[in-house]
Parts: structure tokens; C-alpha cells; sequence
């Protein structure tokens, strides 16, 4: 590929079903995507890793609760009470904060307030956006998500869920 990619703000394509818009993806690269997230208040992605995958996140606006460590003990609680063999605990950042995730790292994310937060994140290997998109979907199709089909959409892409996920009310 000679040629590289220029987006305006919101430029990008919109993952329906999520706040999520898809910055740079395996069309453009095979190393890395890139996505621009709304987290809304209330949502927590649950503690998951990726054997075949490292991540970084961003922060741009609101908070975030992060995690990127593996826990004395994994079956302890909320993921949000966990604490690494070091003393290391779930950090809360705000506007510029980074969370680096290399492959095997258990790690999460929750909006702990009452707006909105925005973060960018790259994924590599590129594709992410192939999950995104079908877990999209399966959220789409109305009433509760079968938690089946979640799990096996998961294994296919290398997500190895730890704890729930929680999506807040929708009347939001």
C-alpha cells in the first residue's frame, strides 16, 4: 500500500449498535486496528485478555476505571477490587491517561460517572473490528443477548472473558 489515510473529526466507519467508530482497520493495515469509543456511564467491558493481541488505550474526555494486570487472585470479586501481586491496583484516568496491554495481561474498563467518556484504542493485529461488528449484531437483534452465542463469538476471536460485562439501562 503507498498511499495513507486522512479522517476529519468523526470521520470513520460507525460499528452500529456500539458508540464506536473504526478509525484504521485490515484494509488499510495488517498490524494494527484503530477505534474512537464512547463509554457511556455505567458500562464496564468486564476483565478479559487476549493470548494473540496487545492493546492501548487513550483517554480523551470523562474518566475511566482501568485495569491491565494480572490479579493476586482472579475469582476474588469485582474486577475493580482486585490487586496485582506488586500492590498494583485499578487505576482511575482521566483526560490523556494510557493503558498499555500486552498479550496474556487480564484488563478492563469502566465509566464510573455520570457523562459520557471518549477513548481511542489500537488493537494488534489488525481485524478487531470483524468482533466488534459481529457482537454488534448479536446485540442488535433485540431482547437480552444469548450468552452462548456471546461466548462463542468470543473464543472464535481470541476474548477469554474473566468477568461480566455490564451495559447500562438504555433509557439513558
Amino acid at each position: 500500500m503507498t498511499e495513507g489515510l486522512l479522517l476529519p473529526p468523526g470521520g470513520g466507519r460507525r460499528i452500529e449498535a456500539v458508540t464506536m467508530t473504526m478509525k484504521v482497520g485490515a484494509e488499510h493495515s495488517d498490524v494494527w486496528s484503530m477505534f474512537e469509543t464512547e463509554v457511556p456511564p455505567g458500562f464496564d467491558v468486564g476483565a478479559h485478555l487476549h493470548h494473540n493481541a496487545e492493546e492501548v488505550f487513550y483517554v480523551i474526555e470523562g474518566e475511566l476505571e482501568l485495569l491491565a494486570f494480572e490479579p493476586v487472585d482472579r475469582t476474588i470479586g469485582d474486577w475493580r477490587t482486585w490487586e496485582s501481586k506488586t500492590g498494583g491496583r485499578v487505576y482511575r484516568g482521566g483526560p490523556g491517561s494510557v493503558m498499555y496491554v500486552p498479550k496474556g495481561c487480564p484488563h478492563a474498563f469502566y465509566n464510573p460517572g455520570t457523562e459520557m467518556a471518549k477513548m481511542m484504542f489500537l488493537v494488534s493485529p489488525s481485524g478487531h473490528e470483524v468482533y466488534l461488528q459481529e457482537m454488534a449484531d448479536l446485540l442488535a437483534a433485540g431482547g437480552p443477548p444469548d450468552p452462548k452465542a456471546i461466548g462463542e463469538l468470543r473464543a472464535r476471536h481470541d476474548i477469554h472473558q474473566l468477568t461480566g460485562m455490564a451495559r447500562p439501562p438504555q433509557d439513558r
